[in-house]
């Protein structure tokens, strides 16, 4: 009756744990579900040799509801394409969205966000932008080049920068195969973003 009587007592509980899990914590589970299970699939992987073969997943920060911001978006009147420099040296054509301002631990700061000319093209990626940046993270927690987020253009003139979903360019993993878009310079953050992928420095030995 004691054991019945506490099951009956922590029911709530367990219901309300259940409430807990936020919508916005599922987002960032399926983000990181999806992500290592490109990474393992050998089809879409950027990983080559060793690496895919001791691959079991990306390491993640802990999900903080610190680096889910809801920015301020001003798009940008009459953009002109514009060519974004890769890693290979090449360039790729792009042209600039819009401006996001956020708040974070009360200081405010601006990142641009971009379209690539090449993807608008297609129906599916129509509505996609495209959102590289650095933080104070980088060569230490994070890939030396920075990291990108992807993102949809929001009804209104607010756009939610959530960070736990940012990810490392393919480059971090296998610079040889891959040529990827250099962040801006503009979008270099003096601050830490401790939120989203995390670096092992195993892809460059």
């Amino acid at each position: 009756m004691k054991k019945n009587l506490i099951l009956i007592l922590l029911f709530p509980f367990f219901a309300f744990a259940q409430k807990m899990v936020s919508p916005e914590i599922m987002a960032v589970k399926k983000f990181q579900e999806e992500l290592n299970a490109e990474y393992l699939n050998p089809k879409e992987t950027p990983l080559r040799g060793d690496n895919f073969t001791n691959f079991k997943g990306h390491p993640f920060f802990p999900f903080d509801l610190k680096y889910r911001v809801t920015a301020k978006l001003v798009k940008t009147k009459n953009p002109q394409p514009f060519e974004l420099p890769t890693s290979s040296g090449k360039t790729k054509s792009y042209r600039e969205y819009g401006k996001a301002t956020f708040q974070l631990d009360g200081k405010s700061y601006t990142l641009t966000l971009y379209q690539s000319l090449g993807l608008i093209k297609q129906k599916k990626y129509k509505d996609y932008l495209f959102l590289p940046f650095r933080d104070a993270t980088n060569e230490k927690e994070t890939y030396g080049g920075g990291k990108y987020m992807d993102l949809k253009i929001p009804k209104g003139n607010t756009i939610i920068l959530d960070f736990n979903q940012s990810y490392q360019p393919y480059c971090a993993y296998n610079a040889y195969d891959y040529n990827c878009p250099i962040v801006p310079e503009e979008n270099k953050l003096p601050v830490e973003i401790r939120a989203g992928v995390m670096y092992q420095d195993t892809y460059h030995h």
